[in-house]
């Protein structure tokens, strides 16, 4: 659905976020990388976290030498493994990085280009549902606590999950998570995202069913490509061919530069509240506006059925009532 409100946010120019911490994972790249260099432009410091250290550098020194002045650091980071989430997260909560708070997390690496043949983690979960929704479910139970003891600041944080546009193109309601019963590379794309957008509206649920002040938002980029996509050296340098293959969807497509917009907004407008879903005001493209999720995301049984298969497949629960304590 498209907002009918006209935007009144203008997200080349973000409120001051001096003083606030925000961890993006995939930052080194595409939406995420886009997302860190407009809160770092905007005094925030920026977490960015990625599985490849080389990758990670050149964002870095990309992000710094665009943005002057910026105050950015680096976290290893594979949401694929859970081991690996864990330990960042124990980086994290142990005061590596000594900002004393958590404002945000954005909730962004994913796989776009999926496999064409099934592929297991090393823990044999999907690797497509593990890497986009599974990872994410952990990581963000991983920093319940973390995000609360910000709220007892007075301060509200924000969880930001990575939401898609593909999800109104059809019902794939997900009953068969790690598509054992049959794979098709649109469908875990397709899929891994419906439960994305469930986990974050049921998450925002059972927060405020437990009292934890932490909002849980939904964002879209919309059609987002790399071919109209400003090029940064190390982070997004897509080929003449691309270019010309990517100027042909110019009507309906926009760059990850702008795609990044909604999930932006989503992380520090004031006015967003948990529970909300955002993207492009014209669904592909546009300025970010509150939006309505697909009916499948947002169907409570769906929900609850996708929160329960989450906690199940990664041996997880959230710590709520730890968190309640922590915001007090």
């Amino acid at each position: 659905m498209i907002a009918r409100e006209r935007p009144s946010w203008d997200p080349t120019r973000l409120p001051d976020q001096s003083g606030r911490t925000f961890l993006i994972t995939g930052g080194n790249k595409g939406l995420g990388y886009f997302a860190a260099e407009q809160l770092a432009g905007a005094g925030a410091h920026v977490i960015l976290s990625g599985r490849h250290p080389n990758r990670l550098a050149a964002a870095h020194d990309a992000l710094e030498a665009r943005v002057p002045g910026a105050s950015v650091e680096t976290l290893l980071l594979d949401v694929a493994n859970p081991g690996s989430i864990r330990a960042a997260a124990a980086s994290v909560r142990g005061g590596l990085f000594q900002r004393g708070r958590l404002d945000g997390v954005l909730l962004n690496a994913g796989i776009v280009h999926t496999p064409r043949r099934r592929e297991l983690t090393r823990d044999g979960r999907e690797l497509v549902i593990a890497t986009n929704a599974l990872g994410h479910f952990v990581l963000a139970a991983e920093l319940l606590v973390t995000l609360a003891k910000t709220a007892a600041r007075g301060v509200t944080p924000r969880m930001v999950w990575l939401g898609s546009v593909s999800t109104r193109l059809g019902v794939y309601e997900p009953t068969d998570m790690q598509l054992e019963r049959g794979y098709a590379a649109w469908r875990a794309y397709v899929q891994s995202k419906v439960v994305v957008q469930a986990l974050g509206l049921e998450a925002d649920a059972r927060l405020r069913a437990a009292d934890v002040p932490v909002a849980s938002v939904v964002a879209h980029p919309g059609y987002a490509i790399g071919g109209r996509t400003p090029t940064v050296h190390g982070v997004n340098q897509p080929s003449r061919g691309k270019r010309l293959r990517d100027a042909l969807q110019a009507p309906i497509a926009q760059s990850k530069e702008r795609g990044a917009w909604a999930p932006v907004r989503a992380l520090v407008d004031p006015r967003v509240e948990g529970g909300q879903y955002w993207g492009p005001r014209f669904v592909t493209r546009g300025a970010p506006v509150r939006q309505t999720p697909s009916p499948t995301s947002s169907d409570p049984e769906v929900r609850r059925r996708v929160w329960e298969e989450c906690e199940r497949l990664t041996r997880s629960e959230w710590p709520f009532a730890r968190a309640a304590r922590a915001a007090r």
